[in-house]
């Protein structure tokens, strides 16, 4: 580690966007940078896992439904400063999806180690800020609103997490 520099973590995940008119399903975050947050459904690769089997996986694991995704829509990176793990600069670099629900139905989370969802929630644009939702969040509205992702305004330098 550099002189001066904070610790770094990267993560690269894929991420659904599932839409019911105004509201978007997230999930209540319960580990990780954005802990006690919404946070869109989804996370990490396993091991030999396509980018759309995870996110079917990752989806069903964190909010019960089965999904087809209906378009990659594309990859934004946020780079933060987070107090998770000591004062950790965090570099995410996230897949976007557009998801629609073929089957299942909203369930509380199986909880086991590494699941960081406590459940879902719908929420609207008016509901989400930067004090209680994930950049993820944030950005999922401007694409709803806009139907496209821009994946220039990713960069949040100066973004803190705070528990």
């Amino acid at each position: 580690m550099k002189e001066g520099r904070l610790n770094f973590h990267r993560a690269f995940g894929v991420y659904g966007l599932y839409a019911e008119g105004e509201k978007l399903l997230v999930i209540q975050k319960n580990g990780g940078p954005y802990i006690n947050r919404y946070d869109l459904p989804g996370g990490s690769l396993e091991d030999y896992e396509s980018l759309t089997d995870a996110m079917k996986r990752e989806f069903l694991e964190e909010t019960g439904l089965e999904i087809e995704i209906v378009e990659k829509l594309g990859v934004v990176d946020f780079m933060l400063s987070s107090d998770w793990r000591d004062d950790t600069q965090v570099h995410h670099v996230c897949v976007y999806f557009l998801v629609k629900k073929i089957g299942g139905q909203l369930t509380r989370p199986e909880q086991f180690e590494g699941q960081d969802s406590l459940g879902t929630a719908w929420v609207t644009e008016d509901e989400v800020s930067v004090e209680n939702a994930s950049p993820l969040v944030l950005k999922a509205f401007d694409w709803l609103g806009r139907g496209e992702l821009d994946v220039e305004e990713g960069l949040l330098q100066d973004w803190k997490v705070k528990r």
